[in-house]
């Protein structure tokens, strides 16, 4: 099977309102780089020039209560990927190691190929953190709060 650049994986970086493939590892995938995932990570990238990819990945190692679910943990990671933040939790890989599930965008994420993203979460031992439909829309942000001013 040959690995191809297409039109379905996107390439560079997204701004705030751009899109981010969302992946899962394959079965062949480098123990190390498998390790530093760790089970059930979500995975956000793109593709580069070179045909490598560059992924940022959330696995909550840290058990935050925030990131418990599978779709929260993919959303922490496109956000430091649009940001480009600091962070441990990127590199940049071979795409081979890995199968593009969906997308992920500012709006929300759409899932394409979910028996797979199920395989990788059973895998994990983390099917109870799978998303329940293959479209998860944000909520949109609160409005900000009012501030009255006193009459003192």
């Amino acid at each position: 099977m040959s690995i191809t650049f297409g039109q379905d994986l996107p390439q560079e970086r997204p701004d705030a309102d751009g899109r981010a493939a969302l992946f899962v590892p394959k079965a062949d995938i480098k123990v190390d780089v498998l390790e530093t995932l760790r089970k059930g990570a979500a995975v956000v990238g793109f593709g580069n020039h070179d045909r490598s990819v560059t992924i940022y990945y959330e696995s909550n190692r840290f058990n935050e209560p925030n990131l418990a679910k599978w779709e929260q943990k993919a959303r922490k990671a496109y956000e430091r990927l649009v940001e480009n933040l600091p962070t441990t939790s990127k590199m940049q890989t071979k795409l081979e190691y890995f199968e593009q599930v969906g997308y992920i965008s500012g709006k929300g994420i759409s899932i394409r190929r979910m028996e797979s993203l199920k395989r990788w979460l059973e895998y994990s031992d983390a099917m109870d953190t799978a998303p329940a439909t293959e479209n998860v829309t944000w909520a949109p942000p609160a409005p900000p709060k009012k501030s009255i001013a006193s009459d003192a």
